[in-house]
């Protein structure tokens, strides 16, 4: 099955090569004169500008020519050349297309991919939280987007991640015969009548470790009991602000499904010939992640 599972380092977008240079996010003077010299993506509901071209490539301001918006610093590359993101509305100029991370993330290279990704994560974080949460003052961004505090300087507040558990449950078996259990989300759209199956996903809770997590919400999605619960790799994965947290899990061989029909629409088990024909393209009768998610990648690394 190696024709079909990439080598790869790790999840595609979990593999970013920015110096994200924390040390300047308190220098105000630096952060403007860096402002005068950076390279600007415009971030805009999600979406960023990348060119048409095959690989796409990510479309880059001037700081001039970015629309008037929150500034956020994401960082240094190897040259040195400073990044910052622009949160405002983009209109596609000739020869480029507004795209979210989920249509391009996996054919980016590494320094744009962690550029998108931060980009997002910042956006939707600042726009989740105008007021303190503790007294309901107006917050304003500090530190070159890193914080928000309110205007008299009294409260700070820090960008949070919510850790959630991914896991492919699998029955441990050898070769082409051996199956992963693959989910349809309730809540999927379904495209020409395919449903699309991926792996179980959910919040870790207050109190719970991850490896808590993954056999709590198997059991609560498709009625599973896990055994070995193994760590696989991480992605972020900012819709909003979720970091992943990618586990393999195994169950016993052919074990029943009985799924939660209010999160699952159904749960199956597939063979991994079934899995590998999806993925070439041999066979369409059931949909698979997309690539750029840590979900195709926890699948990919099992097939191979």
């Amino acid at each position: 099955m190696t024709d079909v599972a990439a080598a790869r380092p790790g999840p595609p977008l979990a593999r970013g090569a920015l110096d994200r240079a924390a040390h300047h996010r308190t220098d105000a003077a630096w952060l403007e004169e860096a402002w005068t010299r950076a390279r600007v993506v415009v971030v805009d509901d999600g979406h960023l500008l990348v060119r048409v071209d095959d690989p796409p490539e990510l479309v880059y301001f001037a700081p001039d020519d970015a629309p008037r918006g929150e500034r956020f610093f994401l960082g240094e590359d190897v040259d040195g050349t400073v990044y910052f993101a622009v949160a405002a509305d983009v209109t596609p100029l000739p020869g480029t297309r507004r795209v979210t991370l989920r249509q391009v993330g996996h054919s980016l290279p590494d320094l744009p991919a962690g550029l998108f990704i931060t980009a997002v994560a910042l956006a939707n974080w600042h726009s989740r939280h105008p007021y303190s949460p503790l007294s309901g003052k107006l917050t304003v961004p500090a530190q070159g987007g890193w914080v928000r505090t309110t205007e008299d300087g009294a409260e700070t507040l820090w960008p949070r991640t919510d850790p959630a558990v991914i896991m492919l449950v699998h029955d441990g078996v050898d070769g082409p015969d051996g199956r992963c259990l693959l989910g349809c989300n309730a809540q999927w759209p379904q495209s020409g009548g395919i449903r699309r199956y991926s792996t179980l996903a959910g919040f870790v809770e207050p109190g719970e470790s991850a490896e808590m997590a993954v056999a709590r919400e198997v059991l609560e999605e498709v009625g599973v009991v896990v055994g070995e619960v193994t760590y696989v790799a991480s992605q972020p994965w900012p819709f909003p602000g979720s970091l992943m947290l990618g586990f393999h899990a195994t169950a016993p061989v052919g074990a029943p499904v009985v799924v939660d029909p209010e999160e699952i629409l159904e749960g199956r088990w597939f063979s991994r010939t079934e899995i590998a024909a999806v993925l070439r393209g041999e066979a369409q009768d059931f949909g698979l992640p997309f690539p750029a998610s840590i979900a195709h990648y926890l699948i990919t690394e099992w097939l191979g």
